[in-house]
């Protein structure tokens, strides 16, 4: 699987003299938003070591493809959880996989902005938390909001990796997806507190449905 990557990634920094670069990136981080093992963030760092050194788009067309790829393989995350029925997902049977999915949800109505755009610097995880908001019932239309923000961010993060990968960060990877979760959290209290009212006012209605009904809905 590993060599099968590898190649793939070879392939693609093959083409990056050609528009066709950029087409190739949006896809493939659009399919890491819900497959994992696609090596989305390293390409488009090797893409932009490439760019820099004088092959291939501007830096701004691969920052666009990126953002774009990841914020719709995220919405495909999303809708997943939403529409696949829980008792049909074996990993999210019994009373662990209950307990968890009870702390996604309060985590998701705490903080969810902190908890969404710092989910995105962590492959695994950030499809995880992603198919949990839709799973659990967060609202389409703020997780909309708040991805955006993520893949842009994230799109900026791994652009800026490779602008630097030459000087600090090429030797120490570890030390860049420290330095992507550390400002995902960061921008993610700016955006939480900027969301808060808006938010705050539909749990609110939220609240008032599942006393008036006797049973929470799943989110819009």
């Amino acid at each position: 699987m590993v060599e099968l990557f590898a190649n793939l990634q070879d392939q693609v920094l093959a083409i990056v003299d050609t528009p066709w670069i950029l087409l190739v990136v949006m896809i493939l981080t659009t399919i890491d938003g819900f497959f994992p093992p696609v090596p989305s963030e390293s390409i488009v760092i090797a893409a932009a070591v490439l760019i820099v050194a004088g092959s291939g788009p501007h830096l701004g067309f691969l920052l666009l493809a990126a953002a774009a790829g990841a914020y719709l393989g995220d919405i495909i995350a999303f809708t997943i959880g939403r529409h696949l029925p829980i008792e049909k997902i074996p990993i999210l049977r019994g009373r662990k996989a209950a307990r968890a999915l009870a702390w996604a949800d309060r985590a998701l109505q705490q903080r969810a902005t902190v908890f969404l755009m710092s989910a995105r610097f962590i492959p695994i995880g950030r499809v995880a938390v992603n198919v949990t908001a839709g799973t659990v019932g967060f609202p389409r239309r703020f997780f909309l909001i708040i991805d955006a923000f993520a893949a842009v961010f994230w799109a900026l993060y791994s652009v800026g990796l490779g602008l630097a990968a030459g000087a600090i960060l090429k030797e120490h990877p570890l030390l860049g997806i420290l330095a992507g979760v550390a400002g995902g959290v960061v921008i993610g209290y700016i955006l939480d507190f900027a969301l808060k009212r808006f938010y705050a006012r539909y749990l609110e209605r939220k609240a008032r449905r599942f006393s008036e009904t006797g049973r929470s809905p799943r989110g819009l």
